[in-house]
């Protein structure tokens, strides 16, 4: 069957459940002039039943605060994500319209998150924050998710995509994910949960805290996770440490200070590279590069201060570092190299990877500092309410990147003296300092209210090549500057209570790397101007009531200023140029309710997330440049001209984005009992996407073109609670058929997850 017809027949059944569960509107609370209310989302010290919020951490706020939210926005919250038991932070963010997740290792370490059409490659498209702080490993210099946290920390996920962007930055072209880890208990209480499941996978995570003293005392939480298994092909596994620790203290009835850090330690074996088309032809989970592996650890913390009495006037300051060092040794960074050290004769090909073929350290160190004071004012009037967010931000980062080549597979030092490819290839510093500014004013009268709000960006870039040449016997450095200015706007309109339609448009900003934009062999600035967007969105919000919501929004991204290769803007070379122009229209509808009746003790319930976008093509001169022989692979995508000039070059305006899928859907059918038992299926569904920007069907040896076929994968899930006691058992299916697809043809062939079978057990909160 067709995957079109497929995915309506998938979300019918969703659709018609939530039409008919959702209760009649409730009469309107306030007259018709009354003063407007802007309801909080403190950022204070705040109880929320039986836990104690730490300062700043949330980017939505509470749901009568969403309702007046001028952009989309979604939250997963803490009920979905354990009820579900998500095994992988994809799995999770896939309950998100408009976000397209691609799966890797997975263990769903690295996620790639795309957005609306955007390239999901590392995730660097969007801006993610914990606890509302950047945690890549480089948030200006080098926005790639090489680090995420475990999912089994968080409770809960937001996701912003409108003009409410400006106010977190730097990226905005994409969106902005928030994961929000636990509250403090007020009481002192713990919990631990074990599971086990196929493919080796193990996972212990404990934690405890409360607050101690008299009311309003000191509080505390730490938070433990181990895991490890074995990732979606052979000879791929991972260990992950996760220690948390968050600590709040009362200063005065007006002023607090709150600390949080963490240390985070995963060691893998996992291979950089995808299989070649011969290879999954004849194994798909097979992966020859047993000796690759990836040692990254983490060490950060925050610390903030808040001083307000209340919630209509406070500010918090919040001093956030941490460091980050990565290494990856690998004897394969694509199919192409099979391996990378061929070139050697002591190596000469994949027979002798295990004994005399070298392998690539990529070796890095990134250190990132920064301080962030953020204020609200909100001033009562008789006919509104004026809210007024306003900030600033310095921070400054550090990468420290060698290439180290070793002369043998499991060597992690220079090779020997005289080896063909062995030695120090790269020596590389980079540093970005940034400042920033941004405010947003909120304006509420009635039953409209209006916002628009200014971000503004200066950066200072430097990047050092440290390896000495004959022109520059003491190495080169290059430095530039850039600013910009990033406005949006958006209103909401409360059509009737729970109902508000809701409209925004905003700048999309995301600058350049440092790599990208200053020569390593001369320290020239190459012509290349920040990544620059318009984008725009309109939709509908109803929240009748708890626990229902359903939002439809419509959305156009339009950018005028892609960084892309010069050859695909119509030039030659290597080099990278601002010529690049993406159009991006769609829809994405998400909605949650369950039934107001109970049957036989039985509640049923529906989770539906779903995006359609007909349009995320190449606009402007865009061209791509095909094989014909000779050294060449015949009929393989190129992305620039080569010096004899053979290629034919073809047009590639008009063309689909690699990896856009037109549909995408997550669709949940459940059932939950009076004594805390449920059941849940679900369904993930996404269409067809290209690997190249020539949308090409053609086969190559390497696997790294053509399409990806569309395709839906189902997941079950159970949990049960022990009778008199306060342990919870559950079971959990994910990929119950045992599908193998593939999910990326970047590196290679890439599959993804195979069948996973875990149970588990828990005690506590």
């Amino acid at each position: 069957m067709p995957l079109r017809p497929f995915l309506t027949r998938c979300a019918a059944p969703s659709l018609a459940f939530a039409l008919l569960s959702v209760p009649a509107y409730p009469r309107l609370a306030a007259a018709q002039g009354a003063r407007p209310q802007i309801p909080s989302d403190s950022t204070s010290r705040r109880i929320r039943g039986d836990t104690v919020r730490l300062p700043g951490v949330s980017v939505m706020g509470s749901v009568d605060r969403l309702a007046r939210f001028a952009g989309s926005a979604d939250r997963v919250d803490a009920a979905q994500l354990k009820a579900s038991r998500v095994f992988t932070t994809n799995e999770a963010l896939r309950k998100v319209p408009g976000l397209v997740v691609r799966d890797e290792e997975g263990f769903g370490l690295r996620p790639n998150i795309g957005v609306r059409g955007l390239n999901p490659t590392r995730s660097t498209k969007v801006l993610l924050l914990e606890d509302g702080i950047p945690f890549t490993i480089a948030p200006y210099g080098d926005n790639a998710a090489y680090y995420h946290p475990p999912i089994e920390r968080m409770e809960s996920i937001e996701v912003l995509k409108g003009a409410g962007q400006i106010l977190y930055g730097p990226h905005t072209v994409g969106g902005v994910i928030n994961y929000l880890t636990p509250s403090i208990p007020r009481s002192p209480q713990g919990g631990v949960a074990l599971s086990g499941g196929t493919r080796a996978f193990t996972s212990l995570h404990a934690k405890a805290g409360g607050t101690f003293g008299e009311a309003g005392g000191t509080g505390l939480l730490a938070d433990y996770i181990r895991r490890s298994g074995d990732g979606a092909r052979a000879n791929t596994s991972s260990e992950v440490d996760d220690v948390s620790l968050k600590l709040l203290v009362p200063l005065s009835p007006t002023q607090q200070l709150s600390l949080r850090g963490n240390a985070y330690r995963e060691r893998s074996t996992v291979t950089y590279s995808g299989l070649t088309e011969a290879e999954y032809a004849a194994d798909p989970r097979q992966n020859p590069f047993v000796n690759d592996g990836f040692d990254i650890t983490r060490i950060g913390g925050a610390l903030a201060h808040r001083v307000g009495r209340n919630d209509r006037r406070s500010l918090t300051t919040t001093l956030y570092a941490y460091r980050i060092n990565r290494d990856w040794w690998r004897q394969s960074s694509n199919s192409a190299q099979r391996p990378n050290d061929r070139s050697d004769p002591n190596c000469g090909g994949m027979a002798n990877l295990s004994t005399t073929c070298g392998a690539e350290g990529r070796l890095r160190e990134y250190v990132v500092v920064g301080l962030e004071p953020r204020a609200r004012w909100q001033w009562l009037h008789a006919r509104a309410v004026v809210e007024l967010d306003a900030g600033a931000r310095v921070h400054h980062e550090s990468q420290e990147r060698l290439q180290v080549n070793t002369s043998t597979p499991r060597g992690r030092s220079v090779g020997a003296t005289g080896n063909v490819n062995a030695g120090l290839v790269e020596d590389n510093r980079r540093t970005t300092e940034a400042y920033a500014s941004y405010a947003q004013l909120r304006v509420a009268t009635g039953a409209l209210t209006l916002s628009g709000g200014l971000r503004g960006e200066a950066l200072r870039l430097t990047r050092l090549n440290r390896r000495p040449s004959a022109s520059a016997p003491d190495g080169v450095q290059g430095v530039t500057t850039l600013e910009a200015l990033i406005p949006g706007a958006g209103a909401t309109l409360r059509l009737r209570e729970g109902l508000t339609a809701f409209a925004g448009i905003h700048r999309g900003f995301a600058p350049p790397r440092p790599e990208d934009i200053i020569s390593n062999a001369t320290g020239g600035v190459v012509e290349l101007g920040a990544e620059l967007s318009w984008n725009s969105e309109a939709g509908l919000r109803w929240i009748p009531a708890r626990p229902y919501r359903i939002e439809a929004t419509v959305f156009n991204l339009d950018f005028s200023n892609q960084i892309v290769p010069a050859s695909v803007a119509g030039g030659t070379g290597a080099t990278l140029t601002s010529a690049g122009r993406t159009l991006h229209r769609g829809a994405e509808l998400s909605l949650r309710a369950e039934s107001l009746r109970e049957f036989a003790g039985i509640t049923p319930f529906t989770e539906l997330a779903g995006a359609w976008t007909p349009v995320a093509r190449f606009e402007g001169t865009r061209f791509a440049y095909i094989g014909t022989g000779g050294s060449d692979v015949v009929g393989k995508v190129y992305g620039e001209q080569n010096g004899g000039g053979t290629r034919s070059r073809v047009s590639v305006t008009g063309n689909r984005l690699p990896y856009a899928p037109e549909y995408t859907l997550t669709t949940t059918l459940g059932a939950r009992h009076r004594s805390g038992a449920d059941l849940r299926v679900e369904l993930v569904a996404i269409s067809e996407q290209f690997g190249d920007a020539a949308n090409t069907r053609v086969l190559v040896a390497d696997g790294q073109q053509g399409t990806l076929a569309g395709n839906a994968l189902w997941n079950v899930t159970a949990n049960l609670p022990v009778p008199a006691t306060s342990l919870t058992a559950w079971v959990s299916v994910k990929n119950l058929t045992d599908r193998t697809v593939v999910v990326d043809r970047t590196r290679g062939l890439l599959p993804g997850l195979p069948r996973l079978v875990q149970v588990g057990l828990s005690h506590g909160w």
